[in-house]
């Protein structure tokens, strides 16, 4: 068998640089990416029994099926300026790209739209076990880790309408319970090789004529033929009709075919600059203090606090409906207590301005990867000290506020692909 079921296999698609036109129309898959290996597109099933219904019975007897949604979490464990140029586009939701040498910076910064720009996904899962794909998500949450002597980590939470189509499939064929053979009523099986063929029928099962239940029917051979004529060995001795029914792979679509990876090399905490107190212009960070070799870890988080719903005019099969419920961000700094500083920002109830620039390997001579954070007005609730090992610890959230002028959040991405979310 070569259905490898191996989740290294796993790939992982998405219309990472054109945005949905429109909620629940699928978008081209344009570019895979390596994710960690427990990173799984998932559907959300919605299904209800009739517990609790004068049925007659004590117990449940019916299960419906009221469609699905669909996210999951997908992380970066080897981030790239990539991974955060996708995220942040579709987090963010606002974005502009420049030439830059042979590569490109794009400027990101957050939408007033009450919804954010979707894109389409797919998965397979293991080397040929199946592939499907999702419409319309959305990245309701980002979490980027800074952490020392580590990668740059990245984690988008996905939420999705849950409309999907797999390239598995289901076809029920009548013909006799003595057949030796079943002919599709219109599909081939997908696969160059006879061994291909094979491994891409699932399952073949037939309903017994006299006593009702399903039983496992053994193949042998699938044809090249359209429509296919699969080789099955006679299930029983009498020619009565009956119902088979054959799961299997049809002619694949062409966004069963996936695109290829961007290669670009994984950011370092190493090439981080770190600034606080300083000021925003719009294009240039002014002042302020860099914190280098005192910091154990930064971290962002932005929450959309997406909703995604089942609304009049749509369907029971999947949503129809996506808002943001109202942006929060946050940076959470640990840092060794070297100096008062950060508490004196505490003390004085002071505003400032932050920058986190992520800075990779040259792409070309004095070009860069890079992911730039620019948080143009902060300010810290409270930062407690604590013990960390044997030092001392600064430790606490640091509150992004809106700015009159600048916004919340300005990020830009440096790299070498032409867009996102466009």
């Amino acid at each position: 068998m070569t259905r490898n079921y191996l989740a290294n296999y796993n790939l992982l698609a998405f219309s990472a640089n054109l945005k949905e036109t429109a909620l629940n129309t699928e978008q081209t898959l344009d570019t895979t990416m390596m994710v960690d290996i427990s990173s799984i597109l998932q559907l959300k099933r919605r299904r209800q029994t009739n517990a609790g219904q004068a049925t007659g019975k004590e117990e449940a007897d019916t299960i419906y099926d009221l469609g699905s949604l669909a996210g999951a979490p997908i992380d970066f464990p080897m981030a790239q300026a990539q991974h955060f140029g996708f995220g942040l586009a579709f987090g963010l939701g606002t974005i502009s790209t420049a030439a830059w040498g042979t590569g490109y910076k794009h400027t990101i910064t957050p939408t007033a739209n009450i919804d954010n720009p979707s894109f389409t996904c797919a998965m397979r899962a293991g080397q040929m076990i199946y592939k499907r794909r999702l419409a319309s998500h959305v990245v309701d949450k980002i979490n980027a880790k800074f952490e020392a002597d580590k990668w740059a980590q990245l984690s988008l939470i996905l939420e999705g309408t849950g409309k999907y189509t797999d390239n598995v499939t289901t076809e029920d064929v009548t013909a006799a319970y003595n057949a030796t053979s079943l002919t599709l009523a219109a599909n081939a099986v997908h696969g160059g090789t006879a061994a291909l063929r094979l491994d891409n029928v699932h399952r073949i099962r037939v309903l017994v004529p006299t006593t009702g239940e399903w039983k496992e029917v053994t193949y042998s051979v699938v044809s090249a033929a359209t429509p296919a004529v699969i080789t099955i060995s006679a299930p029983g001795g009498a020619a009565t009709s009956t119902t088979y029914e054959i799961l299997y792979v049809p002619t694949e679509a062409a966004w069963c075919t996936f695109p290829s990876r961007v290669t670009e090399s994984p950011l370092r905490t190493a090439g981080l600059v770190f600034k606080i107190g300083g000021k925003w212009d719009g294009t240039n960070f002014l002042g302020g203090r860099t914190l280098d070799s005192e910091i154990e870890s930064v971290e962002y988080n932005l929450d959309n606090r997406t909703k995604v719903q089942f609304r009049v005019g749509g369907t029971d099969t999947y949503a129809n409906y996506i808002m943001r419920d109202g942006r929060v961000q946050t940076l959470k700094l640990n840092r060794e207590a070297r100096d008062f500083i950060v508490q004196q920002y505490v003390n004085d109830n002071e505003y400032f301005g932050v920058q986190v620039n992520a800075v990779g390997a040259e792409f070309e001579s004095g070009k860069n990867y890079y992911t730039n954070l620019v948080f143009p007005r902060c300010g810290i609730l409270d930062h407690t000290i604590e013990v960390n090992g044997k030092v001392i610890a600064d430790v606490g959230d640091i509150e992004i506020l809106e700015d009159d002028t600048y916004g919340s959040v300005w990020a830009q991405v440096a790299n070498k692909v032409a867009t996102y979310a466009a």
